[in-house]
């Protein structure tokens, strides 16, 4: 059974997402605000397996509260729900750290699908199955990518990562040595098909570089192809 927490200040909309989910058997804590979203997640990190978050709340936003959990290390998996749908708002949220987004007003089979997959997600990343999974753990320049704990390891240093961070990190190890572009992350990644400004995602490479980067502003491993994205580098010469 999963421990779900429902952030959402609209009552009437947090108590259907009680229901339904209680429904399906998985015990749900309800608040309506980011800081005591914060609070709850900082007093237990292990109590909840996923994080239900509106971006509009009364203080600090659905974001803000996503990059709080993130630079607090507390990696838990955070579905987003906005009734912002552009691609740029969407961007916005995996840039903060979630790992799914769903635009309001959405169908509850759909919702229910999104949690479960999330779900899913984070078993099949801790038990090394995630999509294509061409290695659980994956070794280069003095640094592991561990997929199933989620983190990266150098040395005695152990830097978690979100489920987004993991699948893109994935995705540029199984493209090792090929430019890839950013529409093809948006794509292939993300799974956000309009046309948006891709620049979005240089911020969240920004991000990986200082996992994986002796020195981030000089990068090696994750390399820019100017006027086309980027290509993952194992062992530069």
């Amino acid at each position: 059974m999963s421990r779900i927490l429902v952030v959402e200040d609209e009552l009437h909309l947090a108590a259907g997402l009680r229901f339904n989910l209680e429904a399906e058997e998985h015990e749900v804590d309800l608040t309506d605000t980011g800081e005591d979203a914060l609070k709850r997640i900082a007093a237990q990190p292990e109590l909840y397996n996923l994080v239900v978050l509106d971006v509009m709340l009364p203080g600090i936003d659905g974001y803000a509260v996503t990059a709080e959990l993130r630079r607090l290390g507390y990696y838990v998996p955070v579905l987003i729900l906005t009734a912002r749908g552009r691609s740029e708002d969407v961007l916005s949220g995996f840039g903060a750290g979630a790992d799914d987004y769903l635009t309001k007003p959405f169908e509850l089979p759909i919702f229910l699908s999104r949690v479960r997959g999330l779900l899913r997600r984070h078993e099949w990343f801790r038990l090394g199955v995630a999509k294509k999974a061409v290695v659980s753990e994956y070794a280069f320049g003095g640094k592991v990518i561990d997929f199933e704990q989620l983190e990266v390891r150098v040395g005695d240093k152990r830097m978690p990562l979100t489920m987004m961070e993991a699948a893109l990190l994935r995705y540029f190890v199984e493209n090792e040595g090929k430019p890839v572009a950013r529409k093809t992350i948006l794509d292939r990644v993300w799974n956000v098909h309009e046309d948006t400004d891709t620049r979005a995602i240089d911020n969240f490479v920004v991000r990986l570089r200082r996992y994986i980067e002796d020195e981030p502003a000089r990068p090696k491993h994750l390399q820019t192809v100017r006027g086309v994205g980027y290509r993952f580098v194992a062992a530069p010469s």
